[in-house]
């Protein structure tokens, strides 16, 4: 049997946490730069208001109605998913970290020592109590199954925030109301080609036979329905290495220059390369891309996307850069006013089994740049990120302050909260 842990709401509830005067009201937490609406509470959704919904748009949709704006704080709901996945390994020997918001528990063998209906419904009241978050838990005999279960939990108040799938009959009822694109794993494509087949809900999917699964769909839709038939089909894993990885960002405002834009573009190369490192990966590919303002139909559309392939996989931060900048000069049209862009690795493989190019003339100076990059890590771990970085990363200088702001600050979040959890400046004081 496997658990699925989710929280109701993740950023939101994690706010209201310590802004109790937010119950009942409608909130939405935005996206980097105070964009698009990327949360939204159970009032927000009654209103109709759409997930990535722009910000500056929700005054005209919903004219009259006060709406509570927040600026996403992922340093807190980090910490507050943290403090919840602390909680679920007391109850759980082996907890799977889906998400920020997720986590799955492979409960094999714990059916025969515990009540599975009572277990989920005190470990979703001790996570209730002790971190003020409210979760909902679906326990079943696969994955997708879990997740079906979880849903239930969440819409229906009669199960106590944990529904259990755990005989044949259960799992018939659960699907026989539950829409085919609701199921995990199942895309729009797939539900129009399965509805022009007559299959509107999970149970209609279920009982197809499998040779017919075999002949119209590919393997991974095929795991999906052994799954929803009760049997497992997804490996269970604490940790899975990203196999691409993304920074991205839409500016606070308008940027022309090119070398505003390159600093950008740099700052998230050296994310990425950051990233690659934690993980012990190279890639070879280098993706860059920009874009102008979709909403501003005024203005000339334009968006460009252009791939560097890497004559050796890597993730140091001078060559990862370096391609970023050069695809950067090949997409740039002067003139155009550019409002999100961003660096893409992919073609990502352990660092331990690199493929050198046979015309690299200088692998001591790979060496060096490698150690460097790892220096520079161990740097920032200990004495704060930004400390060292590459000029390229460096932004002008305010002229007020007579200082460079960092990449970190360089992000809009005009509507943010305090870091309570981790920022000891923050902490709530009761006089």
């Amino acid at each position: 049997m496997y658990a699925l842990i989710d929280c109701d709401n993740c950023f939101v509830s994690c706010e209201r946490v310590f802004r109790p005067d937010l119950e009942g009201k409608p909130v939405v937490v935005l996206s980097n730069n105070d964009g698009c609406v990327v949360a939204r509470s159970n009032e927000a959704k009654q209103l109709g208001i759409k997930e990535g919904t722009p910000f500056f748009k929700l005054a005209d949709e919903f004219p009259g109605v006060k709406i509570e704006a927040l600026s996403s704080n992922y340093t807190l709901y980090g910490d507050m998913s943290a403090r919840i996945m602390a909680i679920v390994r007391m109850y759980a020997p082996r907890v799977e970290v889906y998400s920020i918001d997720e986590c799955f528990c492979d409960l094999t063998g714990m059916e025969q020592i515990f009540n599975l209906k009572q277990w989920g419904e005190d470990l979703a009241a001790r996570i209730k109590k002790w971190v003020g978050m409210p979760v909902s838990i679906g326990i079943g005999p696969t994955k997708t199954l879990a997740k079906v279960a979880s849903r239930y939990a969440k819409t229906y108040a009669g199960y106590n925030k944990c529904c259990v799938i755990d005989t044949d009959g259960k799992r018939r009822k659960a699907l026989s109301g539950f829409p085919i694109g609701k199921v995990w794993g199942i895309g729009r494509a797939y539900v129009a080609k399965l509805e022009s087949y007559g299959c509107r809900t999970a149970l209609d999917v279920a009982d197809k036979p499998q040779g017919w699964i075999r002949m119209l769909f590919p393997l991974p839709f095929e795991n999906t329905w052994s799954e929803l038939n009760g049997v497992s089909c997804i490996d269970t894993a604490e940790v899975r290495d990203k196999k691409s990885i993304c920074t991205s960002r839409s500016f606070p405002g308008m940027i022309t220059d090119r070398e505003a834009l390159r600093t950008h573009i740099s700052n998230y190369a050296s994310r990425c390369a950051e990233k690659l490192r934690r993980q012990h990966s190279v890639c070879n590919i280098v993706t860059v891309f920009i874009a102008t303002n979709w909403f501003r139909k005024a203005l000339e559309w334009y968006q460009g996307m252009m791939n560097v392939t890497l004559r050796t996989a890597s993730s140091n931060t001078t060559e990862l850069v370096a391609a970023a900048s050069g695809a950067l000069d090949r997409l740039y049209h002067q003139g155009l006013s550019y409002k999100r862009a961003g660096v893409i690795v992919s073609g990502i493989t352990p660092d331990n089994a690199v493929q050198l190019d046979m015309f690299e003339s200088d692998v001591e100076r790979r060496k060096r740049l490698d150690s460097i990059s790892r220096t520079a890590d161990s740097i920032n771990r200990r004495m704060g990120t930004e400390t060292v970085v590459l000029a390229a990363q460096q932004y002008p200088a305010d002229p007020k302050t007579g200082k460079a702001p960092h990449f970190k600050d360089a992000i809009l979040h005009n509507l943010r909260t305090p870091c309570y959890t981790t920022n000891l400046h923050d902490i709530i004081t009761v006089e």
